[in-house]
């Protein structure tokens, strides 16, 4: 803490996650503890998975909100529908593909690493050619990122779906959504997603705590035969409370349950198409500002950019980490590092959540920081 400096005013939050919490899901979460067995927690629990699969844009999907990370809704998603030594395709394209693909090689799975340049999406000529070799259907799952937080980059979902129909292939399609999912356009159903999984501190705009994982049919079935080892992250402990009514398997979050009912009204009150096209303005506002300060975006093409977050590259001589600090000391703007091979090369702004324009616009201009 020794470089902690206070400063007058509000902390502006924009980093891509966590996020603003609107005051309404503050509200909400401002209660008691109660007993997760009286009838109320199982009645809200009910209303809370139905209303939850509307974010994913799914009428079949099974949801499961577990009291854990985006990273322990990545290993319940995998050890739920797969067995060790695997074939997965997973592509690397930023700092948070590159964590996935470690999760799945520790977990013992066969994993077909597929890296592209960061800035630059996944790429699909090489699943194509993958998929067309692949006659013996050797390859279980696909594993992708929908929106890199690392470098700003947003894959091409239904390109994957298109690609697994016309060479029939029956592989499993898992998808990291954590800064996707309620801010950029996601269709479960309409792309064939089998398993997806956001976090609440992202676009859900709450406090971290809450993976939510959604399980296509099929991926429901390959649960019945995955052999990975799993406990606390098990669906089928999940679906027998749900058949009892109860719905918990475990004690969740009492606070964080009735803040996820408060943020999901706030979706449904501003309708989540018009949530996506405020998102689609930001991200746009966000590039041309960038564009005007004279610095470049790290995504390499529009085809790629996102409406979550934009990585913005700093001329050679500056380290970025330098304006990430100075940021916070002088203006108490929370601005999001370069990570790993964009280390001081980068610095990212988040605009996601529950912020509008002039929420973007008040940050100081980002070039009068730079020293």
């Amino acid at each position: 803490m020794a470089d902690y400096v206070y400063g007058p005013g509000r902390t502006h939050l924009f980093v891509p996650g966590p996020v603003n919490i609107p005051d309404p899901v503050i509200r909400a979460m401002n209660r008691q503890n109660e007993d997760y067995r009286s009838p109320a927690v199982p009645a809200l629990t009910k209303i809370l998975l139905e209303d939850v699969k509307k974010i994913f844009k799914t009428t079949s999907g099974t949801p499961f909100i577990i009291p854990t990370t985006g990273t322990g809704a990545w290993e319940s998603t995998l050890t739920n529908t797969l067995s060790p030594g695997d074939r997965i395709v997973s592509f690397l394209i930023g700092q948070f593909s590159l964590l996935w693909i470690d999760q799945q090689q520790r977990l013992g799975f066969n994993v077909d690493v597929v890296e592209s340049e960061w800035g630059r999406g996944a790429d699909l000529d090489v699943l194509e050619a993958k998929l067309r070799q692949d006659t013996a259907h050797t390859i279980k799952a696909i594993a992708i990122v929908h929106n890199e937080t690392a470098t700003g980059v947003t894959n091409n979902l239904a390109t994957v779906r298109k690609l697994l129909d016309a060479y029939r292939h029956p592989a499993l399609v898992l998808v990291d959504g954590v800064s996707s999912i309620c801010a950029l356009d996601f269709r479960m159903d309409e792309w064939g997603v089998d398993v997806a999984l956001t976090g609440s501190q992202k676009a859900l705009s709450m406090p971290t705590g809450l993976g939510i994982v959604c399980a296509s049919p099929k991926a429901l079935e390959a649960s019945k035969t995955a052999k990975s080892l799993r406990v606390f992250f098990d669906w089928k402990d999940y679906l027998k409370f749900y058949e009892m009514g109860t719905y918990w398997p475990y004690t969740p979050s009492i606070q964080l349950l009735y803040g996820l009912r408060a943020a999901l009204d706030l979706l449904e009150e501003e309708g989540l198409d018009n949530v996506i096209n405020r998102h689609t303005r930001l991200g746009t506002a966000t590039r041309l500002a960038v564009e005007a300060w004279g610095l470049k975006n790290c995504t390499q093409k529009e085809e790629w950019f996102s409406n979550t977050v934009t990585a913005v590259v700093v001329p050679s001589y500056i380290d970025s980490g330098e304006i990430v600090k100075h940021a916070w000391k002088r203006y108490n703007l929370s601005l999001g590092l370069g990570l790993n091979k964009v280390a001081g090369k980068v610095f990212r702004i988040g605009h996601l959540g529950n912020l509008n324009e002039v929420s973007l616009l008040q940050p100081p201009p980002i070039h009068s920081s730079i020293p």
